[in-house]
């Protein structure tokens, strides 16, 4: 019989707690001043704009909803990107950002050319070590964190990332660090690029919390939109779990910049072979309210102010 999840079990326990003061700290999520679930305003006026499309209930296509493909990376990346305008951004749906997480995974350890290794921060979100080794690669770490301060641990980090065997994968959180909640500043950003750049490693970044560091979703994918510019190929998951609330939509997204158009297609026609072999096909309806909130500057505009 297998171990129970160290972070769902938390909530498995909560439910069978008798007592009325308990407090559920196991999955974060929204919750009203009554301890209950909470949706999002704009998530419900996305859903009603919906009901009265009369969309049907066809299957996506393997790599996901066209259009929430493209607003979930102009909103990573920046509408004035680059690699956007030029069509370099090979963008798929994925299973929220585990999903996204794993379908990168899968794709690295049958395509990347360097070492099949990913070092991960010290500490980090559990399930990115068995994620990634079950993709079949192997997880190293970086040191991160100074317990004794609660800081980020810039010296250790570089250190050890200067020591990264060259053509490595390297994971990196865009922003509020989990489990952490620390990080560096944009210039500590600038100074990791240059040793992740000089050492050939490939940037892997998870961006779970876009919007919630700072407040600012721009300023929370700086760090991406700063590798993007500084000439890294980078693979980057996306989720909408938290900033949006849609936790049991599942809704995410896996970007990998590219160097032409070509290799765009090339990247996302062997992605749509492994998502063919592991799940065939996205859902559609969280994708259409991120779609429909990203898409409508009313809706956006409610959901950036909340």
């Amino acid at each position: 019989m297998g171990p129970p999840d160290a972070i769902l079990g938390v909530t498995e326990a909560y439910k069978h707690d008798k007592n009325p003061k308990k407090i559920n700290l196991g999955v974060g999520a929204y919750r009203d001043d009554n301890g209950k679930p909470y949706v999002l305003p704009c998530v419900r006026k996305a859903e009603e704009q919906l009901q009265k499309m009369n969309l049907d209930k066809e299957y996506a296509p393997i790599s996901g909803i066209t259009e929430f493909c493209k607003r979930s990376s102009k909103f990573a990346f920046g509408d004035d990107s680059e690699v956007i305008t030029n069509g370099l951004n090979a963008t798929i749906q994925g299973i929220s950002g585990t999903g996204s997480l794993r379908m990168g995974a899968a794709f690295l350890n049958d395509f990347f050319p360097g070492n099949k290794v990913i070092y991960v921060s010290n500490p980090t979100w559990l399930p990115h070590i068995s994620l990634f080794k079950h993709a079949g690669l192997d997880v190293q770490s970086f040191k991160y964190y100074k317990p004794d301060t609660c800081s980020f641990d810039f010296e250790g980090a570089l250190h050890d990332i200067s020591n990264i065997p060259e053509k490595s994968i390297i994971l990196l959180h865009a922003c509020a660090h989990n489990p952490t909640g620390v990080g560096p500043n944009f210039q500590q950003w600038t100074e990791i690029s240059q040793i992740v750049k000089n050492r050939k490693l490939f940037p892997f970044f998870d961006m779970a919390y876009q919007g919630f560091a700072f407040g600012d979703g721009d300023k929370d994918a700086q760090a991406v939109r700063l590798f993007v510019k500084n000439g890294h190929k980078i693979a980057l998951a996306q989720s909408f779990a938290e900033n949006m609330g849609l936790y049991g939509e599942r809704v995410g997204a896996l970007t990998i910049i590219a160097a032409s158009k070509e290799e765009v297609t090339k990247i996302i026609s062997q992605i749509n072979i492994l998502i063919r072999a592991m799940y065939s096909t996205p859902p559609t309806h969280g994708a259409q309210i991120v779609s429909q909130i990203l898409g409508d500057p009313k809706l956006k505009a409610d959901w950036l102010r909340s």
